[in-house]
């Protein structure tokens, strides 16, 4: 008598379960294309298994947000706020980058979720232990914006485009009648665009060292914070 053949037993499906395939899924196949039936697809159920989980598509969106915040370093104890602050900053500037998709989806939360809150709470409180008043810590709060969650909109380059798609290059006569083009009708912009060598394996495409800009940026900001605390700076006039 043969012996009878073990059929493994999948997985038992749950909340998690869901967002981290979707977050996989997504990173295939981009945020546009995501849908609950592709989904249901890619786990082996059928799609009315994902409303045990997942409330709907805004409700998936949500905690794939939620699963990349659980990405990003948490702060670093026992540091000064600069230093945690920025590496807190670059941490999530590392997940956005694993995940193409994520900058799409944290700006189309119309509402913030607990993990949402709960992230912009700890840079607050980052600033508040390291002596910032809540006055100062308010308007550092929003001069930061959204390089708390690793990105910002580029000068030059399509890094302001919030699908991350990128430009084909272009031929060498064609970037040369561009810029001749662009040198005639806008010299001042061709002027500093070009005054430093840029990198076409960007992470956004063909232009700037968008990492080095970013970087740059976000130090000018904390060196501005640091002046304002030192001063004891108030919004009162």
């Amino acid at each position: 008598m043969g012996q009878k053949t073990q059929v493994p037993r999948r997985a038992r499906l749950n909340r998690e379960r869901v967002l981290e395939a979707a977050v996989t899924l997504a990173d295939e196949i981009g945020i546009d294309a995501l849908s609950m039936r592709r989904l249901a697809q890619e786990v082996g159920v059928v799609p009315m298994a994902l409303y045990k989980h997942v409330a709907d598509k805004e409700d998936l969106l949500d905690g794939m947000v939620e699963v990349i915040i659980r990405e990003i370093d948490p702060p670093v104890l026992d540091s000064c706020w600069r230093d945690a602050i920025r590496h807190r900053v670059l941490s999530a500037r590392s997940a956005l980058h694993h995940h193409r998709w994520a900058r799409q989806a944290i700006e189309s939360r119309s509402k913030p979720t607990p993990s949402v809150l709960e992230y912009q709470d700890s840079f607050a409180g980052i600033f508040l232990a390291g002596g910032f008043t809540p006055d100062l810590a308010h308007h550092v709060m929003h001069a930061l914006g959204g390089r708390m969650w690793g990105f910002t909109q580029e000068l030059f380059g399509g890094s302001g485009n919030p699908k991350g798609n990128a430009q084909p290059p272009a031929s060498p006569d064609a970037q040369a009648e561009m810029f001749a083009h662009m040198a005639r009708l806008y010299p001042n912009i061709v002027t500093i665009a070009t005054a430093t060598p840029h990198d076409d394996d960007s992470v956004v495409g063909r232009g700037c060292d968008d990492q080095y800009e970013f970087e740059f940026a976000l130090d000018l900001l904390l060196d501005g914070f640091e002046r304002l605390h030192r001063r004891r700076w108030t919004s009162e006039r």
